[in-house]
């Protein structure tokens, strides 16, 4: 029986992903419950600094695969890789983030290692009586959650959206730092990048920032996100949207708060003409602080949030953001 849990850690040009320390933290806690270790896999091409932050972020051990051909992200030699790791390791759960990289790679390497893969995780636990985990995404459009088990194939293997966990408050911990040798060869490298272009994006990943300013349908039409941003702006945040918003064509998909979107933990997390439903909930109700404006005022919404403004919207926000302008200019 193993007693590992291991994290295939994602890195892009040096610097670690947000998800890679959220799923560290998320593996420390079903450690516990386990009594296991979480071992980080780091795979890329002079990466040694980034080992010591895994560590500090929970890990017990990180295995560090360095190569060149890992320089840049390929499909067949980072699976190669990660099969590797784990056929040594032997790990009991193995998680990556479902991110655009993690969705490729995770597939691929339960197919190689012949065990099952539950995709898109919003909650990971432990069952009390079989160890088995447990692991929750959501099902038919988000409209169900399914938890779904993997009791006869081992590793238990999951993607798990980012956001949806907490990273652990780094501390300087003790851990293993190892390298791991693979054999690749020249054909394992199948695709050559020829270019990589980099393309600068305005605004943040919403699952980054401190504060939303999110629109649902009452926002009326795509003009008016115009007055979200103008709030956004003054309060340093991002502007994100439900999925009615989105489906309306009055937001971009890469906006979308709920359970067929992103989840989301801002500090401050605005509502505007959301009416609350459970999908668009699921992916925000672990916001630190709740503000929900809606002029229906049995709107469901209004059960999770901190501050509920009953009115409209339309008229709210300015009256907001004209009284923000005043108090930020004394």
């Amino acid at each position: 029986m193993s007693e590992n849990i291991l994290v295939i850690c994602e890195q892009r040009d040096g610097l670690l992903q947000k998800v890679s320390l959220e799923l560290i933290g998320k593996g420390r806690e079903l450690a516990g419950h386990l009594g296991q270790n979480v071992v980080a896999l780091l795979m890329g091409h002079e990466i040694d600094n980034l080992a010591r932050v895994l560590i500090d972020h929970g890990a017990d051990k990180v295995v560090c695969v360095d190569d060149a051909i890992l320089k840049d992200y390929m499909t067949e030699p980072f699976t190669k890789a990660a099969c590797a790791v784990i056929k040594d390791e032997n790990p009991d759960i193995v998680l990556v983030g479902a991110t655009s990289i993690g969705r490729d790679l995770a597939p691929r390497i339960a197919a190689r290692i012949k065990t099952g893969l539950t995709a898109d995780c919003t909650a990971l636990e432990i069952d009390n009586e079989t160890k088995d985990l447990l692991m929750t995404r959501p099902a038919f459009g988000g409209n169900i959650m399914a938890t779904i088990i993997c009791p006869q194939h081992r590793p238990q293997m999951a993607t798990v959206r980012p956001g949806v966990m907490l990273a652990c408050t780094p501390e300087q911990r003790s851990g293993e730092i190892s390298r791991f040798a693979v054999d690749f060869s020249p054909d394992d490298a199948n695709v050559e990048i020829l270019e990589t272009v980099m393309q600068t994006k305005e605004a943040r990943d919403i699952t980054e920032a401190n504060i939303l300013i999110s629109g649902g349908r009452g926002t009326g039409k795509p003009e008016n996100f115009a007055t979200l941003r103008q709030l956004a702006d003054q309060l340093g945040g991002e502007v994100s949207a439900s999925r009615a918003a989105v489906d309306s064509g009055w937001s971009e998909k890469d906006r979308q708060v709920g359970q067929t979107g992103k989840t989301v933990r801002p500090d401050v997390y605005f509502a505007c003409g959301i009416s609350g439903a459970i999908q668009h909930v699921a992916g925000m109700e672990e916001s630190g602080l709740i503000f929900a404006i809606n002029k229906n005022a049995e709107a469901p919404i209004f059960e999770v949030a901190d501050v509920g403004i009953v009115g409209d919207m339309h008229k709210i926000i300015p009256k907001l953001v004209n009284r923000l302008k005043k108090e930020m200019a004394t």
